[in-house]
């Protein structure tokens, strides 16, 4: 494919969601615009499923790949299982190989909605495939180019020896084995959130040793709330690019109204001139943030699943906060008892998680049966045939 070094395209690479560029702008600039292609990666450990914080940086790379550089998705199905401890205050759990395979399996059906997987610039690898070939002389030799004192900068590891907290080597052993990513695929740029850059970094340096070649990091900018929680992995709220489309819709449209424009800017295709102008209307009061919300949620589920999906989640949404009607899809429960405690009853359809919450959601008046607030939690409830339990705005249980 031939490389596209239009400088305007390139500036919108460089600057749109990105947090920073390593060594810095301007090398990276002129490395892009001189027309030589660039194999770049961005590396994924499956320890779950694919969420929207991944959505962020894999549309950078799609934009690089629109340039025609080589782009790679590195599957890390090796460094999964020892675990990434970037941002933990405890030692992460191993994972056994199995696990690791069954969250990567449907992987690259999710990133081929993001990336052109029938262009010839783009490949999947694995990092199993020549981390597994290592031997111990090979491991010693990686080592010795990097220092404990350099390792144990990581906020993560002062946090815990302050706290006297363990700090297992094979933690030690993850950004070594990340950097050995980059010299088994011999990258001139890798791309990754702003909370992986020290393990980025960790591949710069090791490049720098052993080859002498200037690897580039790109850091995107991460989708958080106003209190610094990633919003991809927000306990109860994850997101994730297999999310059926009226669920998505109605999860981004929970979404703080300060997260707004960042979304726009590192989840959808809008012009950044668009968002500004979004941002301006907001603040002027001349916009409803609800409705720039609709607007983002529509942009964000067409990418992952289509405009079709896209128009069918708005109108499920607009019939059910606008109309007040229920869902066109309801999930079923069997219930063989004829009358419950409503507490018991709360529990069986698994729309709350305890008798505790149950009872707060109640007196907060979050509880519907058949349309009606329930008020009493000590009520008993007659289990009638087609009976729906509504928790909150968006949970419903039909009894069968």
């Amino acid at each position: 494919m031939k490389i596209n070094t239009d400088p305007k395209k390139i500036k919108g690479v460089l600057t749109r969601g990105v947090e920073n560029i390593y060594p810095n702008r301007q090398a990276l600039e002129t490395a892009l615009r001189a027309g030589k292609k660039l194999r770049i990666y961005n590396g994924i450990d499956p320890t779950g499923k694919l969420h929207l914080g991944h959505l962020a940086v894999l549309r950078k790379l799609c934009q690089l790949q629109k340039l025609g550089h080589e782009t790679i998705v590195l599957i890390g199905d090796f460094t999964a299982t020892i675990g990434d401890p970037t941002g933990k205050d405890t030692t992460r759990k191993m994972l056994a190989r199995r696990q690791v395979l069954v969250y990567a399996k449907n992987y690259k059906k999710q990133i081929e909605k993001i990336l052109d997987f029938n262009k010839p610039n783009v490949r999947v690898l694995h990092n199993e495939e020549w981390t597994d070939k290592l031997k111990p002389m090979d491991m010693l030799a990686l080592a010795s180019k990097f220092t404990v004192a350099r390792l144990l900068e990581r906020d993560m590891f002062q946090k815990r020896i302050k706290s006297g907290q363990d700090i297992h080597v094979h933690e030690f052993l993850y950004p070594i084995f990340q950097a050995y990513d980059s010299l088994a695929t011999d990258v001139d740029l890798e791309i990754g959130g702003s909370d992986q850059t020290f393990n980025m970094l960790a591949g710069r340096t090791l490049m720098k040793k052993v080859r002498n070649k200037e690897k580039f990091v790109l850091t995107t900018k991460l989708l958080v709330d106003p209190t610094g929680k990633k919003m991809g992995k927000t306990e109860g709220e994850t997101i994730t690019l297999d999310e059926k489309p009226e669920k998505m819709y109605g999860k981004i449209m929970r979404w703080p109204d300060s997260l707004i424009a960042l979304a726009f800017e590192l989840c959808t295709n809008l012009p950044m001139r668009k968002i500004r102008e979004i941002s301006t209307q907001i603040q002027k009061r001349k916009l409803n943030p609800r409705d720039a919300k609709a607007r983002l949620a529509k942009e964000i589920v067409e990418i992952c699943h289509g405009k079709e999906a896209a128009e069918r989640a708005e109108r499920e949404f607009e019939r059910i906060f606008k109309e007040k009607k229920l869902p066109s899809k309801i999930s079923k429960i069997q219930i063989k008892e004829k009358s419950l405690g409503i507490l018991k009853l709360l529990l069986k359809t698994k729309l709350v998680s305890s008798k505790s919450e149950a009872k707060r959601l109640i007196l907060q008046g979050g509880i519907k049966i058949n349309g009606k607030v329930q008020k009493n939690w000590q009520e008993i409830i007659q289990i009638k045939k087609g009976q729906v339990v509504q928790v909150g705005k968006r949970k419903f249980v039909k009894a069968i």
